[in-house]
């Protein structure tokens, strides 16, 4: 009874490891060198995850975690390099993350130089305007590169504070599902960001 039982397992498997490998994986198809070849769209919704893994400039401190959502729109279908595939979009969203810690100056002034007061709990909203130039060097993958600006506004309960960053740069990845759906990675300081981008 036993060796049939098993007989009938290993029959079981053998038939569903040919049926899910009868048909050819189908390899990714390098695009870059073809101007223009790839998703048309005329939005991008991207909401995702907020992680700052490290020490963000300024009040914060320790690791921050939350949401944001980034939304694009294309200027230009064929980018500054009219031989590659590539793009340029305007990017704008916001970004917010809670950090467990984070210090101001009871007495005004900078934090160099200040009677500083340490609490806990200090959230951090960022709202960057960028430039997005798109590389788009497969079917399934594209990259981008995101610089520009960023309006803070940081605090705590009480203190609250709003920062203009005049310099704000990010790099980035998309791993396409379709020409509709990507997962879509940001690095840039202080925070990572993962999500999935809706391409409308």
């Amino acid at each position: 009874m036993k060796l049939r039982a098993r007989a009938l397992v290993v029959a079981t498997l053998t038939a569903a490891s040919q049926y899910a490998f009868s048909d050819p994986a189908l390899a990714d198809t390098l695009i870059i060198k073809n101007p223009g070849d790839h998703p048309r769209y005329s939005f991008e919704l991207e909401p995702h995850l907020v992680l700052g893994f490290i020490d963000p400039p300024g009040y914060a401190s320790g690791a921050g975690f939350g949401l944001g959502f980034r939304g694009s729109i294309p200027l230009v279908r064929n980018g500054f390099i009219p031989s590659i595939n590539n793009s340029v979009a305007i990017g704008f969203g916001m970004d917010f993350a809670r950090y467990g810690r984070g210090d101001y100056c009871r007495n005004g002034g900078v934090l160099a130089n200040c009677d500083r007061r340490r609490l806990d709990g200090f959230n951090e909203f960022y709202f960057p305007v960028v430039l997005q130039w798109n590389f788009f060097l497969s079917r399934n993958w594209s990259v981008f590169g995101e610089p520009g600006i960023a309006l803070t506004y940081h605090g705590w309960d009480g203190p609250r504070a709003v920062d203009l960053e005049p310099f704000v740069f990010y790099v980035g990845g998309r791993y396409h599902f379709s020409d509709k759906v990507t997962l879509t990675m940001r690095i840039g300081y202080p925070a990572f960001s993962v999500g999935a981008s809706f391409l409308l």
